[in-house]
């Protein structure tokens, strides 16, 4: 057991080490990602406008649904403070599809299937040899640089979080 617990402690750290999360004041990568919808997203659509674009998972478990849900809760508080929410997971876009319908989400998903866009903002991680999106946030400003990273974040509270960062930071 303990050698099993090693090994996977090891491998996340291998992920980790081979993708860095960019740091606070770096620009964002750019990325360009399938939505729910089938139209393609890219960053450089929001310019001029905030971003929070959170990492998550996958579709329809309870942590991500959690998040997802408190995202849609404070849509309107993000609106107001010229942000727009974007997830991203590895799932595919049918998965989202079903995800942003049943949950009722009125912003995008992106499918990250490659695992591309995901490796660049090093939110990677690995469970039972599958790649899997981390759960982390970048609070990215209207000229595409991170203001703030959130690792490892908590679904719960998160969104609440990312709001007050956003309000103070537009102070």
């Amino acid at each position: 057991m303990k050698l099993v617990l090693a090994f996977l402690l090891l491998s996340t750290a291998a992920i980790a080490a081979d993708w860095p999360v960019p740091e606070q004041g770096s620009m964002a990568p750019a990325f360009r990602l399938p939505s729910q919808d089938g139209s393609v997203v890219s960053l450089a659509q929001y310019r001029g406008r905030w971003v929070v674009l959170y990492f998550y998972p996958k579709d329809f478990t309870s942590g991500c649904t959690r998040e997802a849900e408190n995202f849609e809760r404070d849509a309107q508080k993000y609106a107001s403070l010229n942000a727009s929410i974007i997830g991203v997971s590895t799932d595919g876009v049918a998965s989202h599809k079903g995800f942003q319908t049943r949950e009722s989400l009125s912003f995008r998903l992106l499918s990250d299937t490659d695992h591309v866009v995901s490796q660049a903002y090093g939110s990677v991680m690995e469970y039972n040899g599958k790649l899997f999106a981390e759960r982390n946030t970048f609070l990215i400003d209207p000229t595409g640089k991170i203001r703030r990273v959130y690792v490892k974040v908590n679904p719960e509270t998160h969104s609440d979080e990312v709001l007050a960062d956003l309000a103070a930071l537009q102070r």
